[in-house]
């Protein structure tokens, strides 16, 4: 790749990573919300350990791992691969408001992908339309594969958006502060960079997103009384 392909694939990749997305992320906490409700998030620290815990040992040996086999699907134009992993992801919610988040947010990127009216994203909104129901990750691991986007980079990109998500929940759900919004970030990105490398590498055989403390918390918070968020 020539230095302005790559300085543009890197624009690009913010783009995609950006909280600006107008994918609706920002009204879910994943069960942040009720984990603070609890009392099990209380302040900066319990935070971080919460956040820290299910990036190593959910989204980063499941959902990462997840998004990269879709990448090489999309990139060797593979569609019963791309089919059955956004089937996979989708069948792996364990609450009816978790796969409702990725439903509604994969419908959103979709029509993103038609607004954005980029040539390159023709295939990738053609096979997202023939999807019957599309899981948030499929929609974006297409629009980085159709980017030329370095995997490794865009593995990294995702769980860095996920964790911002996450800090951003437990600052208006604790509160916190921005400093301490900023430590807790500077504290989990140290980890993404080999996270994300694990992830590539990790086969499917050993994917696991086995964490009953965060499936119980989101299923609670179905029926949380007072909420902020949608999950």
């Amino acid at each position: 790749m020539t230095a302005p392909a790559a300085g543009l694939a890197l624009i690009r990749l913010l783009q995609l990573a950006s909280p600006t997305l107008p994918v609706g992320a920002y009204t879910y906490s994943q069960g942040l919300e009720w984990a603070v409700e609890t009392g099990v998030i209380r302040d900066e620290a319990s935070a971080g350990r919460w956040i820290g815990d299910l990036l190593a040992h959910g989204i980063g040996r499941y959902e990462a791992p997840l998004v990269a086999a879709l990448i090489a699907a999309w990139n060797a134009g593979d569609g019963p691969e791309i089919t059955r992993l956004n089937a996979e992801f989708l069948a792996s919610r364990e609450s009816a408001e978790l796969r409702a988040e990725t439903a509604q947010m994969g419908f959103s990127l979709a029509r993103l992908v038609r607004d954005l009216r980029d040539p390159a994203l023709t295939e990738v909104a053609r096979v997202l339309a023939g999807l019957p129901e599309l899981a948030f990750p499929t929609g974006w691991a297409g629009i980085a594969a159709a980017w030329q986007i370095d995997p490794e980079a865009a593995v990294g990109a995702y769980l860095w958006s996920w964790a911002e998500n996450q800090v951003m929940a437990a600052l208006k759900a604790v509160p916190l502060g921005q400093a301490s919004g900023q430590r807790l970030l500077a504290s989990l990105g140290a980890g993404i960079p080999a996270t994300a490398a694990a992830a590539l590498a990790l086969p499917e055989s050993r994917w696991s997103n086995f964490t009953p403390a965060f499936a119980i918390a989101c299923t609670r918070h179905e029926t949380q009384y007072s909420r902020l968020f949608r999950s």
